[in-house]
């Protein structure tokens, strides 16, 4: 995981700690210690060594105080958000195995020893499932409605179709838990919100075993702050990161769209094509000559952030990606890029060459505009190629 700014720093794993309960808290004053004992209660009851660990996030009452009282080893993590604190507790944790969950009481820690059972028989990731389609029970009042219908099903669903998350259904439950090992291979990089289908997502992206186990969501228990959820603030960051997890869908699927549209354009404005009362003419050609352009572009960022994101270890390894490579060097795409060049030139110079017959006055435009598009768009074209090739080769000099 990345550095996180702790103000102590993190213990050395002990073999004597199996589970950390790691909190993360913002002014949690009126909940923090009922979440502390009923942890700890829970794990003395079912014989498991473990601890509690309570990431104070710059909470301004006394939430750290009370959690310290209350049998807690509370770290400071400076950087806000609520990521921060959980990658920051998860850092200073000492166990084996890590539960996390919120310190509202909107969680029953008295159910970690079913993670803790999940976590024994070998799974990475053992997500809570609060809704009802994966056995979950949501109390009155515990969730909003937008977020139980729309919301969670929603993200829950892309993530199952987009990431091949089976069986997970309620992506966004903060009661999980997980192998101190594999949260160190995820290396998340979220510091809000988005953590918890972050994680999720990189879990299933690197083969982790994932599975759910239905719990029961009650009634947040603060009375002097408000939630710290915000609806559409949270959910753009989450489809953000969606998106960014997956740049076929961000980069390739739009990009593809629109060259396949240009060339459809100009099939029918080259040779001027007249449908019933509509006539496909220079404009036409105008237009589709943007489409494929901008197509184009979004298909080079596909290529650009795949190969930075593999090679940041944001995104394992593509087999696609190692043989673009093999096959598509620099040199290969600037010969490809001379060949546009070339072929634009010409164009461009015919175009001009119809313009000196014509005494260099006026033109009939639906003419010329049928060579000095076509000219303008492959010169671009292979301008772009040129500098993407370059761009393309530094970036890959770390696969080599």
């Amino acid at each position: 995981m990345p550095a996180q700014e702790v103000t102590n720093d993190p213990s050395a794993p002990d073999c004597t700690v199996e589970v950390s309960v790691v909190m993360p808290c913002l002014n949690e004053a009126d909940t923090v210690a009922t979440c502390i004992g009923k942890a700890l209660r829970a794990m003395r009851a079912h014989g498991i060594a473990g601890e509690v660990v309570v990431a104070d996030n710059g909470s301004t009452d006394a939430s750290a105080r009370i959690a310290t009282e209350s049998g807690a080893r509370v770290v400071s993590v400076a950087t806000r958000g609520y990521g921060s604190a959980l990658m920051g507790g998860i850092a200073a944790a000492r166990g084996r195995f890590i539960v996390m969950g919120d310190a509202d009481d909107s969680y029953d820690f008295g159910e970690i020893p079913r993670f803790v059972e999940r976590l024994r028989e070998g799974y990475d990731l053992v997500q809570g499932c609060r809704l009802p389609a994966g056995g979950g029970r949501i109390m009155p009042g515990a969730m909003p409605t937008l977020h139980r219908w729309i919301g969670n099903p929603m993200f829950s669903a892309l993530t199952r179709r987009w990431f091949h998350a089976v069986g997970i259904r309620d992506v966004y439950c903060g009661l999980r838990g997980f192998s101190r090992a594999f949260a160190q291979k995820l290396d998340q990089r979220c510091t809000g919100m988005e953590f918890a289908p972050e994680m999720i997502i990189r879990a299933t992206l690197f083969g982790g075993r994932v599975t759910e186990v239905p719990i029961t969501l009650h009634p947040d228990g603060r009375t002097a702050h408000a939630r710290h959820l915000k609806t559409f603030r949270d959910g753009w960051r989450t489809l953000r990161i969606f998106l960014l997890y997956s740049p076929r869908r961000l980069f390739v699927i739009p990009g593809a769209a629109l060259v396949a549209l240009g060339l459809l354009g100009y099939a029918v404005a080259l040779p001027g094509v007249t449908v019933g009362r509509l006539t496909f003419d220079a404009h036409t050609l105008l237009i589709s000559s943007l489409a494929i352009l901008c197509g184009y572009q979004a298909l080079l960022f596909a290529l650009f952030a795949k190969t930075f994101a593999v090679n940041e270890g944001f995104l394992p390894a593509d087999r696609f990606l190692e043989r673009f490579f093999r096959v598509m060097d620099l040199e290969r795409g600037l010969a490809l890029a001379g060949v546009a060049l070339v072929a634009g030139v010409v164009l461009l110079v015919a175009a001009i060459d119809v313009w000196r017959r014509a005494g260099f006055g006026p033109l009939d435009y639906a003419h010329t505009m049928r060579l000095v598009v076509p000219g303008v768009t492959l010169f671009a074209l292979g301008f772009q190629t040129v500098v993407s090739s370059f761009l393309v080769s530094f970036l890959g000099l770390a696969r080599r």
